[in-house]
């Protein structure tokens, strides 16, 4: 099954809040994230910049953090969350109000904006995401071991059932394929890339979460 681009939330059984990011795509497979100072961008992969004159949306920040939060999502709406939650704003008051100002994707496919974010000292999760039919946004808590998602496609209602159970990646590269592969991930077709925060437990980081880029080519659509 095809679902597009997706947001994820776990939290594992050693108790890390993680958040995870997926470019799945159809029609704009060339695309790779790389760190642009300090966020994590989707951007054209090399030969394929002239992409970006073909559909606007397809570049953007997929992932920001601080000390505190670690926000990811499809589009230019992860900038305002993320400067929201910054100036002091809860995280739920962040999401609905940077959807509903920005809207979904006015494009052919009417695509969602789809948002995730984690705050650490409250242990909050949070999915978000905003259709041509309506807006959710929902903060909550998980079990050890737990993860929940949200796409554009297909799967794109905020909903308890989504994910599972057994969500213990050890670091955020293993957070990263495992938004390729594993659990439910691996029914989803077409993935490009992935992204992931994982909080940490090492004192002697000056951040809270540390974070790699992962750029994955599946072009054959085989997944």
């Amino acid at each position: 099954m095809y679902v597009g681009r997706i947001v994820s939330v776990g939290l594992t059984n050693s108790n890390q809040l993680c958040l995870m990011y997926r470019v799945s795509s159809r029609t704009f497979p060339n695309r790779i994230i790389k760190d642009m100072n300090g966020s994590l961008a989707v951007i054209p992969s090399p030969g394929s910049e002239t992409d970006i004159y073909q559909n606007p949306y397809i570049s953007y920040n997929c992932l920001r953090h601080n000390s505190e939060f670690a926000v990811v999502g499809n589009g230019t709406h992860n900038d305002p969350i993320f400067e929201k939650l910054e100036s002091g704003m809860s995280i739920r008051d962040s999401l609905i109000s940077s959807l509903f100002g920005m809207d979904y994707e006015h494009d052919d496919y009417s695509t969602p904006r789809i948002a995730a974010v984690v705050g650490k000292s409250s242990k909050s999760l949070a999915l978000g995401i905003i259709r041509a039919d309506g807006i959710e946004v929902e903060v909550f808590n998980l079990n050890h071991g737990a993860y929940r998602f949200v796409s554009t496609y297909e799967t794109n209602r905020i909903s308890r059932d989504s994910g599972g159970s057994g969500f213990n990646p050890q670091n955020s590269k293993e957070a990263s394929q495992f938004i390729i592969d594993g659990g439910k991930f691996s029914e989803f077709r077409m993935p490009v890339s992935s992204a992931a925060a994982i909080e940490s437990d090492m004192a002697k980081l000056s951040k809270n979460f540390q974070w790699i880029y992962i750029a994955h080519s599946f072009k054959g659509g085989k997944k």
